[in-house]
């Protein structure tokens, strides 16, 4: 293999990561089918960048060096989807649902109220530990919400928090109507689609919506979506998650960068992501299946569709409290119809797809240097050898955080 020519030096430290047995790159060009398998690899990392992928033998001289003694590599997880800003947790509910009580968008209530009764500084110390529990599971980029607040100051607060852990940070202001507005949604929806807005839009790169029975209709959805767009707000939609409804039309129909959920849908929810051409991605969050006991999506059908699918963790304290991306790897191969491959590059590239990142997601010249060292000799341990702990390294922005 030629190797892949060198961007122009930065004068940063360089360190080479030789002897990788099989490096995932998500770049055709570079190697083997859709993951751009390249085997007997190295990378060289400058500053915060990958300057240069090849064949180990081929590897340019650098200031460090790592040997992988023949393991994997693949890219930094990219997880498009979580809600860490929160306090509390729901493990009376989970145990009870796992008595027999089906899941419902009502306990949301449960963790608002604890989250409006927790400091600056303790919803700021939950986030940290989350993201830090993340980066140790192989996740580099993660996506996060407000949702939890549902008042002008809690959710421009839960926001600001959320900003100083990522920059991929969500209004979700429309989680659910708030408690105080149970007997007048439309005047809920006046206040997210104004005041809330002029005090989060400042804050956020995103602005989403749960459209669901027990949260809000298509027209309180686009109205709320909308607005966000106005104030350059990109929409994303958690849609058709305990059953068929407007969601994922909507968010096609919008130009959304994401329909999450996707676990009921029509043949023409399917053709509507399909035709999208990618511009909308489904988002599947398998954790969510698991932790419900509901039904699974069908990943499958999307991807024979020719719909861009992308995995992750939708990490909250009430239907999906995991932030590992490997363990939703395994659930979708598992059960709901992902090929090991197709599964790794929804939860890297996809996810990458989804917040419309170029710069994350694969292992390629000019890319941030995010980077997985796994204790095994191919990404498809992840599916095969579920609950194990196989992260062995991260670099994250060309750091070693792990």
């Amino acid at each position: 293999m030629t190797p892949t020519p060198r961007s122009a030096p930065t004068g940063a430290t360089t360190t080479a990561i030789t002897h990788i047995g099989s490096l995932v790159t998500n770049d055709p060009s570079l190697g083997q089918g859709p993951l751009g398998l390249v085997q007997d690899a190295a990378v060289v990392i400058e500053g915060d960048r990958v300057v240069w992928v090849g064949t180990s033998s081929k590897a340019p001289a650098t200031d460090s060096h790592v040997d992988a003694e023949g393991r994997a590599v693949i890219p930094g997880f990219v997880d498009s989807h979580s809600h860490l800003v929160f306090a509390g947790d729901r493990t009376a509910e989970f145990n009870a649902r796992m008595e027999g009580r089906a899941y419902s968008a009502g306990g949301i209530r449960t963790t608002v109220a604890a989250t409006r009764d927790a400091s600056d500084a303790e919803l700021d110390a939950n986030v940290a530990r989350y993201v830090a529990e993340a980066l140790r599971q192989g996740t580099t980029t993660i996506e996060t919400k407000s949702g939890y607040g549902l008042t002008t100051d809690d959710e421009e607060r839960a926001l600001r928090v959320a900003a100083r852990h990522t920059e991929e940070v969500t209004f979700l202001g429309a989680h659910i109507v708030a408690p105080e507005y149970a007997d007048d949604p439309a005047k809920y929806v006046d206040l997210v689609t104004g005041p809330m807005l002029d005090a989060c839009a400042p804050h956020a790169r995103w602005v989403d919506v749960f459209c669901e029975r027990g949260a809000f209709d298509g027209d309180q959805a686009r109205a709320i979506l909308t607005a966000g767009a106005r104030r350059g707000l990109t929409p994303r939609v958690h849609a058709n998650q305990l059953g068929p409804g407007p969601g994922v039309q909507l968010a096609v129909e919008l130009q959304a960068a994401s329909a999450d959920h996707c676990t009921h849908l029509t043949d023409a929810d399917v053709d509507a992501l399909a035709a999208s051409g990618g511009r909308t991605v489904a988002t599947l969050l398998p954790g969510a299946e698991f932790s419900t006991r509901a039904t699974w999506p069908d990943a499958r059908r999307l991807l024979d569709a020719g719909v861009v699918v992308a995995l992750s963790t939708d990490c909250n304290p009430g239907s999906s409290f995991t932030s590992s991306m490997p363990f939703c790897v395994a659930l979708a191969v598992r059960d709901m119809g992902m090929t090991p491959n197709e599964a790794l590059w929804a939860a890297t590239a996809g996810g990458a797809r989804a917040l419309r990142r170029s710069d994350v997601g694969g292992i390629a010249v000019g890319m941030r240097a995010d980077l997985v060292l796994l204790d095994a000799p191919s990404h498809v341990h992840l599916a095969y050898r579920p609950g194990v702990p196989l992260v062995r390294a991260v670099w994250r922005k060309g750091a070693r955080a792990l």
